[in-house]
């Protein structure tokens, strides 16, 4: 197995963090978890992330933190850097989790994608 580290971002309390949690520990592969919540999400990380997955699959419309935004502030993100604004002023809008291994971001529920990407 490579030595290139797995990062999982999120938020505790999510039940979609915790699933990948939980499938990545099941499945031996060793990982850190980010939380948002008390971390906050570096800038760094966001502008990786933007690179690799559309932003419109970053930001989570479905989501309460997005409902609960002005309309005005929801019509203004339109694109990669309107979205990395709200990213990084509600880390609560990014859709979740966020699991990075190297140059490779997979966002959601997703372990298909990441027995191939980390196993």
């Amino acid at each position: 197995m490579s030595t290139t580290t797995i990062t999982v971002y999120g938020i505790p309390n999510c039940d979609s963090v915790k699933k990948a949690r939980v499938w990545l520990t099941d499945h031996g592969v060793d990982h850190v978890f980010h939380d948002f919540k008390k971390q906050g999400i570096p800038p760094e990380a966001v502008d990786v992330w933007l690179q690799h997955v559309d932003w419109e699959v970053l930001v989570n419309r479905k989501g309460t933190t997005w409902r609960k935004l002005d309309p005005a502030q929801q019509a203004s993100v339109v694109d990669k850097t309107s979205a990395r604004a709200l990213m990084l002023a509600h880390a609560s809008v990014v859709k979740r989790p966020v699991v990075v291994k190297g140059q490779t971001v997979m966002v959601g529920v997703n372990p298909e994608a990441w027995a191939n990407v980390v196993i």
